[in-house]
């Protein structure tokens, strides 16, 4: 069987940083509120005029570089997102003509923040069972542009970002070695943009009712979230044959610092094995995983031989989590 491993990965934010204190000034809110009940003190808001493409292109040409491949080797390009440039085409088109590959099949999935995770094993299924031998997975979500800045409880979360990974081949006992991802699609309504779609499309009434915004309903989606991150995560270490004690690191969804806390909780292993970056860029949604994970391997404390656990959840509601033996020799061959 092929082995499939991350051989490059990347990161693009925005260079507009929005703190607490400037939330200060737009809602009735404070810095102690925000960073006692989410952990986050900033996040990165795109300039107008830019798209979630031009950051899934930055962010592409780093995994790129990462991996030492060029674009003309890749096969295969699938984007996480739920903020798309445009309805259609979808992002991971727009994002093939930018890095200028063609006739290589590219398309985008949603998934809400389990989007990368979703990605990842849709693409190393494809890369196990098909003609294609390297791809590029990219998470990417500006939800400034979906935010209401006028909503309080939600306005304070979200950030913008785009993280990449490049897939291949890597030798038996590295790469991904289990995962798992599930929906819960009767809990659906706990985390939504109400229009904007078939249902409900765009018109004066929907934009003047304010439904083209993030809706939440933060308790079940909470609860829900501290839940799913213990289960799937035990899961997919139980079902790669190992125990929770050697998982040398977790990279989890970066939602909400006590929503970690609490997984770590459950789970029992300790907060220092949890990379968290929730803290500077908020909840980055199908970004988030590959940003940190891009983070985390940047910072020279993932090792080669490493188990590393990547967990998310998300709009849908939706769940994703994979076992990784990190795999750090770059690009093998096939």
């Amino acid at each position: 069987m092929t082995h499939i491993g991350i051989l490059g990965t990347g990161l693009a934010v925005p260079k507009r940083v929005l703190t607490n204190a400037e939330l200060e000034t737009m809602v009735d809110t404070s810095d102690e509120w925000i960073v006692s009940r989410t952990g986050i003190k900033e996040r990165r808001v795109a300039e107008e005029g830019t798209a979630s493409s031009h950051f899934a292109y930055e962010a592409a040409v780093k995994a790129l570089d990462g991996a030492g491949l060029n674009p003309e080797e890749i096969d295969l390009i699938i984007c996480a997102t739920v903020t798309p440039d445009m309805a259609f085409p979808a992002t991971a088109c727009l994002l093939q003509d930018r890095l200028g590959i063609g006739r290589i099949p590219a398309f985008d999935l949603s998934a809400g923040c389990s989007g990368f995770g979703y990605a990842l094993t849709v693409a190393a299924s494809m890369l196990r069972s098909g003609p294609y031998k390297k791809a590029l997975v990219v998470g990417v979500d500006l939800l400034s542009r979906i935010t209401d800045y006028e909503d309080r409880a939600t306005c304070v979360l979200f950030g913008d970002g785009a993280g990449a990974a490049v897939l291949g081949s890597v030798p038996a006992g590295f790469g991904i070695l289990a995962s798992e991802l599930g929906a819960d699609g009767a809990s659906g309504a706990a985390l939504q943009m109400p229009a904007g779609g078939s249902l409900k499309p765009a018109s004066l009434a929907t934009v003047e009712s304010r439904e083209h915004y993030i809706k939440m309903q933060g308790s079940d989606v909470f609860k829900f979230a501290v839940r799913i991150m213990d289960e799937a995560a035990r899961h997919v270490v139980r079902s790669a044959g190992l125990n929770l004690e050697e998982v040398d690191w977790i990279v989890p969804h970066q939602a909400n610092v006590r929503i970690i806390k609490a997984a770590a909780d459950r789970l029992g292993i300790p907060e220092e094995k949890f990379f968290v970056n929730v803290d500077r860029y908020g909840n980055t949604s199908a970004a988030s995983i590959g940003l940190a994970l891009d983070e985390l391997a940047s910072s020279g404390q993932l090792k080669h031989g490493d188990y590393v656990v990547l967990v998310g959840f998300g709009a849908g509601l939706t769940w994703s989590a994979l076992l990784l033996r990190w795999w750090a020799g770059g690009s093998t061959s096939g």
